[in-house]
């Protein structure tokens, strides 16, 4: 058996670049940061920061189209996937995506830990989190409720922590 997911949250480097092939199919990229930190022996702080470049197809992209800008948290689920190439110069050259099946565009927060939509902000005032199954059958957007750190704190949307879940 073998598993190709990947999960990130992190931000937008720059809007989406969407292009439209044959009969309206949409393709949307861009690159997503993911950054971590650490103290290093010195009691320095150091922040390292990995780009990936998102890979989004149809209905997805013009999602992604309208809703994600640079700067944005977007947490992605998908698959890693390397193609080649051949350059201008007749090289062959290699570049690894992530092919999006899930996107989660995460509402920023007006203060640390209010949870409150920042309305200042021009996001739309929920998360919503947008599947490639759910576009393909016409359905379009889901909209979830707002995000405050779920599936990353311990209380889950409807505010159970979830050591009180039954399962």
């Amino acid at each position: 058996m073998s598993v190709n997911k990947v999960i990130l949250v992190g931000n937008a480097g720059k809007d989406p670049v969407v292009r439209y092939f044959d009969k309206g199919v949409a393709k949307a990229t861009f690159p997503l940061a993911t950054s971590e930190t650490y103290t290093n022996q010195q009691g320095e702080t150091i922040t390292t920061t990995e780009w990936h470049n998102i890979v989004l197809w149809r209905s997805l992209a013009e999602v992604a189209e309208k809703t994600v800008k640079k700067g944005s948290q977007v947490y992605i689920v998908g698959k890693i996937k390397t193609r080649s190439y051949v350059d201008k110069d007749g090289n062959n050259k290699y570049i690894t995506e992530i092919l999006a099946d899930i996107m989660m565009v995460l509402e920023k927060k007006q203060g640390q830990g209010t949870g409150q939509p920042n309305s200042s902000d021009s996001a739309s005032s929920q998360a919503g989190q947008y599947n490639r199954e759910t576009s393909a059958q016409g359905g379009g957007i889901v909209n979830e409720p707002p995000v405050t750190g779920y599936p990353f704190d311990d209380t889950t949307p409807n505010g159970k922590n979830e050591d009180d879940l039954p399962f």
